[in-house]
């Protein structure tokens, strides 16, 4: 069993010592780096099957760690291969924003609390397109910020307001697309138990243009960055949306199937499946069924296959980063995290704690979900189907409790 990573084809190789630098689509070195890979992944194959290695005795396994979102409206009037896309100055590039300075300059109070030597308070910023926050006090007695403190809440209100001027078009952007705390990224799957001291207060997942950080403090407020202009790490659906290869004994040739809902977490099962073999622990995904021969699964599997494919349909629906239950929680916390003042902040309470329900509700019901799944792929162990469907059916209440939480 191998595995490889191999590198984005959409910023500059060259050789040693030349400077990182972000690519355009179709621009010609892109083009020339897409085409050295399909050179290079075609020489590869070709010494594999010469030495026997095929798709019909090895199981091959490709998919990527997450999508990008390319930082500027892409060029129409070129393909990148009849007609290269060529770009100027100015014209590739993230934008880099000052975390520091923006506040500085539109929330002063907050600036004068939280910012510099004197102020009592300090945070500090993970610098990314969606960057996490981390808000502490100062001196003896210091710490943290929980997440109801007043200074933490008037603190999330600010950033929800915080802006930009985009210096590609000179209007004036709000950063805010989502915002969680640590009850939302709980239901995010966000939060580690192992060291607490790596969960942040609050995470902003922010316009995906903008690259967010509070280091070098000399950087301008916003700028173009052209070293990079590929953005990832949010919430995005080009970011969010990726693929999954699977070619080799068991899989179906049946080329794209794309009405199958599945996430990082479902491949090692999968893999085992396919391979015969399986984990000493329990997977916190699920084998997808779909796109398997019948010879190539458990008989379990193929025995329930229907049953299953809609439980683990609805297993990632309700447990996955990305599924309905995640995305409709956040919309939730984003709205109580922006509501609210200083005297008054009812709404934040009454959906933090609505929250807390459902994500409670919802680890219930996955593990629940998940045992059943993991017996039919791992313990050959015939499903009660009646049992599978009364967990479909919950699953789909807590989605449609969760859809009317964020429609609120």
């Amino acid at each position: 069993m191998t595995y490889a990573y191999i590198s984005d084809a959409h910023d500059l190789h060259g050789v040693s010592g030349n400077q990182h630098v972000a690519f355009g689509p179709g621009s010609p070195g892109y083009v020339q780096q897409l085409k050295a890979y399909n050179d290079a992944f075609a020489a590869f194959f070709q010494r594999l099957e010469h030495d026997g290695i095929t798709k019909d005795n090895t199981l091959f396994v490709f998919t990527v760690d997450e999508g990008d979102h390319f930082v500027r409206v892409r060029k129409t009037d070129c393909d990148g291969v009849t007609t290269p896309c060529m770009y100027g100055t100015n014209e590739v590039g993230e934008i880099n924003s000052n975390i520091d300075t923006l506040v500085t300059h539109q929330f002063p109070v907050l600036a004068n609390l939280f910012l510099g030597s004197a102020a009592p308070n300090t945070f500090t910023v993970h610098g990314d397109d969606a960057p996490p926050f981390y808000l502490a006090k100062k001196g003896a007695g210091g710490g943290p910020l929980a997440q109801t403190d007043p200074l933490t809440r008037g603190f999330e209100r600010e950033i929800a307001m915080l802006t930009a001027v985009n210096p590609y078009t000179g209007l004036i952007d709000n950063l805010m697309v989502r915002m969680a705390d640590q009850t939302g990224m709980k239901a995010l799957h966000m939060i580690t138990t192992g060291d607490p001291a790596r969960n942040a207060t609050f995470v902003l997942f922010a316009d995906p243009n903008y690259f967010i950080t509070d280091f070098p403090t000399s950087a301008c407020e916003t700028c173009i960055n052209p070293l990079f202009a590929w953005n990832h790490g949010d919430v995005q659906s080009e970011i969010a949306r990726t693929w999954l290869g699977f070619v080799g004994p068991g899989v179906r040739r049946e080329g794209i199937v794309s009405d199958v809902w599945t996430d990082h977490t479902d491949v090692r099962p999968t893999m085992l499946t396919l391979l015969g073999l399986k984990d000493d622990y329990g997977h916190d995904g699920r084998v997808i069924v779909e796109p398997l021969d019948e010879w190539a699964v458990p008989h379990s599997l193929r025995e329930h296959r229907e049953k299953l494919s809609r439980l683990g349909a609805m297993y990632k629906q309700v447990n996955a980063a990305f599924g309905r239950f995640a995305m409709d929680t956040l919309a939730a916390s984003t709205q109580a995290l922006k509501s609210g003042s200083d005297s008054e902040d009812s709404e934040y309470a009454h959906t933090q704690a609505r929250i807390q329900d459902l994500t409670s509700q919802r680890d219930a019901l996955a593990s629940q979900m998940k045992a059943v799944l993991e017996m039919a792929a791992f313990s050959n162990g015939a499903i009660n189907e009646q049992q599978a469907e009364m967990l479909i059916d919950q699953g789909e209440e807590l989605l449609e409790r969760a859809r009317y939480l964020a429609r609120r």
